[in-house]
C-alpha cells in the first residue's frame, strides 16, 4: 500500500469504511416501516458530544417549523414523515453502483426545538442546531418545515464556513425574495432576501432554478436584478432541458465560493407529481429532472449543506411528495459516496455504470 494511501485494500479494491459497522447493525435487511422511524434507520445521535465522538459525515436535522407559511399549513409535519413514511427499499444506488452506506456515515441527529409559534425562538434553535453540525466539518441536511427555516440553516453554514463564502443553489417555484409579507421579515416568502441582506450569501452566488406562475411581481425582480441574483425560469428548462440548466446554474452559484448550499422547495415539482405542499403551482419539473439535477450538483460542487422544505403531509397523496422529497436526500447522498469511493480509487460495481 502506499504510505499517501491510508484507504484498507481487497485484490486491489479499496474497502468500504463503513461496511463492517454496518453489517454489524442488528437487522439491516428488516422492513422499513418497522423499527424506531431515524431517517433511513440510521443511528440517532442528538447531542453536539454524540455527534463530535463519532464524527459522522452527514448529520439529517430536522426542523419541524411552519408558522411563517402563508396559505396551507402542515410542513411542521414534514420531517416526521420523512422518516416515517417514505418507502425504504434499500440503500443500493443503481445508476451509482454503490452501497451507500457503505462508504458515507450519516446519523440522524434529531430535531432542532420549535416551540409553537414562537418565530424567533424556532429560528434561533434552528440556527444553533445547523452550527453545531456544520462547524464540527458534518454535512448538515435539514428537514423542513417551512422555507423560512433556510434563513437560520444557511446562515449557520455561513458562520462556519466563511461569511459570504457559501453560494446557494434554489430549487422553487418561487423566488422567496420578499421584503415583507403580511407584516412579517421572517415570512417563508422572505428568507433569500434575508440572507442576501445579511451578508451571508451574496447576491452574485444566489442562483434560482424553476421559477414559475405569478409571484414575484416586477418591483421584487428589480431587486433582484439590482443585487446581483440569477435565476432560470421554468420556461427555460422546458426550452433548453434540465441537464444544460443545471450546468449553468452551477457555474453561476459556485463561481469565486469555496462551498456550496443547496436548498429545494418540493413545490419546484409539479403539484401532480407532489400535491402535499403548501403553495402548489402548475407547470414544474417532473421527478426525474429534479433527481437528476441534485445528483448533478452533489457530484460536482463543493457541496457542504443542504435542506428540503414545504413537505406538508396532510394534503400529500399516498406519500407521492414524502417519496420525492426522501429520494433528493438519497441522491446526495449516493453522490457523496460516489465521491468518497472515487476518490479512495474505487469504482462502480454493477449493475451501475457511470453518473
Amino acid at each position: 500500500m502506499d504510505e499517501a494511501d491510508k484507504t484498507p485494500r481487497t485484490s486491489g479494491r479499496p474497502v468500504p469504511p463503513y461496511a463492517a459497522r454496518e453489517a454489524a447493525a442488528g437487522n439491516p435487511d428488516g422492513p422499513g416501516y418497522a423499527g424506531l422511524a431515524t431517517f433511513c434507520g440510521r443511528p440517532w445521535y442528538e447531542t453536539e458530544a454524540e455527534l463530535l465522538a463519532r464524527r459522522p459525515d452527514v448529520a439529517v436535522v430536522g426542523a419541524p417549523f411552519d408558522v411563517a407559511t402563508t396559505h396551507r399549513p402542515g410542513a411542521r409535519f414534514g420531517p416526521r414523515a420523512l422518516r416515517a413514511l417514505a418507502y425504504d427499499p434499500g440503500t443500493y444506488h443503481l445508476d451509482l453502483g454503490i452501497e451507500i452506506f457503505d462508504w458515507l456515515d450519516v446519523v440522524d441527529a434529531g430535531d432542532a426545538h420549535c416551540p409553537h409559534g414562537l418565530t424567533e425562538a424556532s429560528h434561533a434553535n434552528i440556527r444553533a442546531k445547523v452550527h453545531e453540525v456544520a462547524r464540527a466539518g458534518i454535512f448538515p441536511l435539514v428537514l423542513g418545515g417551512d422555507h423560512s427555516i433556510t434563513w437560520p440553516a444557511a446562515t449557520a453554514v455561513a458562520e462556519a464556513v466563511g461569511w459570504g463564502e457559501v453560494g446557494l443553489l434554489h430549487f422553487d417555484a418561487h423566488a422567496d425574495t420578499a421584503d415583507i409579507i403580511d407584516g412579517n421579515l421572517a415570512s417563508h416568502g422572505t428568507p433569500m432576501r434575508r440572507l442576501i441582506e445579511s451578508g451571508a450569501i451574496r447576491g452574485r452566488n444566489f442562483v434560482q432554478v424553476g421559477l414559475r406562475g405569478y409571484w414575484p411581481p416586477p418591483d421584487v425582480f428589480a431587486w433582484m436584478r439590482e443585487n446581483g441574483l440569477r435565476w432560470h425560469l421554468m420556461h427555460e428548462v422546458w426550452d433548453r432541458g434540465s441537464r444544460a440548466v443545471i450546468a449553468d446554474a452551477i457555474a453561476e452559484a459556485v463561481d469565486g465560493c469555496k462551498a456550496l448550499y443547496l436548498s429545494v422547495d418540493i413545490d419546484v415539482l409539479d403539484p401532480g407529481f407532489a400535491p402535499g405542499t403548501g403553495t402548489p403551482e402548475p407547470g414544474g419539473m417532473n421527478p426525474a429532472d429534479l433527481l437528476r439535477a441534485v445528483r448533478q450538483i452533489a457530484l460536482d460542487t463543493p457541496l457542504v449543506a443542504a435542506d428540503i422544505v414545504e413537505v406538508s403531509p396532510p394534503y400529500d397523496h399516498a406519500e407521492t411528495t414524502v417519496n420525492s422529497a426522501h429520494r433528493v436526500a438519497m441522491e446526495i447522498f449516493a453522490a457523496l459516496a460516489h465521491r468518497r469511493r472515487a476518490e479512495a480509487g474505487g469504482t462502480p460495481d454493477l449493475p451501475g455504470t457511470a453518473p
